[in-house]
């Protein structure tokens, strides 16, 4: 994996020449291992089924809008998360468990998919998959629960993957964990020798193109 392919349009090369790796150096063992190995080859999954990884991958697809390679392996994160337990440690009292959670929305997100369309969520074409998870959004209720809370338990999971990945913080400019290194240069724009500045401070590519309530941006 090298870059992530967004277009500069969706605020792709916003921090040109920048690489988090390359700050690899400064950080402790503990955390370059940590880090680093969310470079390499995705786990292996242990907690969801063909069915459920075929639904959750096409579902982080569209939530993050990664339609092609290289992508964040974000399925795989959530899944080793939830193979080993390690929830936000809370979920809401009218909702099972996450684990729970996770199988019975992705479950019920097929039934839906199948009831308008005849094909699981994963065989949809995208524009399929937006307008059906749009309609979720903007729903009060969906299949028995608060849309807005089965909207959270999803969002919650892709962006926290998403974004612990180092080809995520390219993206926006993150240089990593402070410690032990820390900051110096402390106040609005002042940045670190490290830290490389915005080409287009002035662009919101949401209020550009519009943002997709399914996505990060369009």
């Amino acid at each position: 994996m090298t870059a992530l392919p967004l277009d500069p349009r969706d605020g792709g090369g916003r921090f040109p020449g920048f690489d988090a790796q390359g700050q690899s150096a400064h950080w402790d063992r503990v955390t370059q291992g940590v880090v680093l190995a969310r470079l390499g080859r995705p786990t292996d999954l242990r907690f969801f089924t063909v069915a459920e990884e075929a639904a959750a991958r096409a579902l982080f697809d569209q939530l993050l809008d990664q339609r092609q390679e290289p992508r964040v392996p974000v399925v795989n994160m959530v899944d080793a998360r939830l193979a080993e337990g390690q929830t936000d440690g809370w979920h809401y009292e009218d909702m099972e468990p996450d684990p729970a959670a996770w199988r019975s929305t992705l479950a019920e997100l097929d039934s839906e998919a199948r009831e308008r369309h005849e094909k699981s969520f994963a065989e949809l074409s995208w524009d399929e998959q937006t307008a059906l998870l749009t309609d979720i959004h903007a729903a009060d209720q969906w299949r028995g629960r608060q849309a807005s809370r089965v909207w959270s338990l999803w969002t919650r999971y892709a962006c926290t993957a998403f974004y612990s990945h180092p080809l995520a913080w390219d993206e926006i400019g993150f240089a990593g964990p402070a410690y032990p290194r820390g900051y110096k240069n402390l106040g609005l724009n002042a940045r670190e020798p490290f830290e490389v500045a915005d080409a287009r401070p002035g662009q919101d590519p949401a209020a550009a193109k519009g943002t997709s309530e399914t996505g990060r941006q369009r």
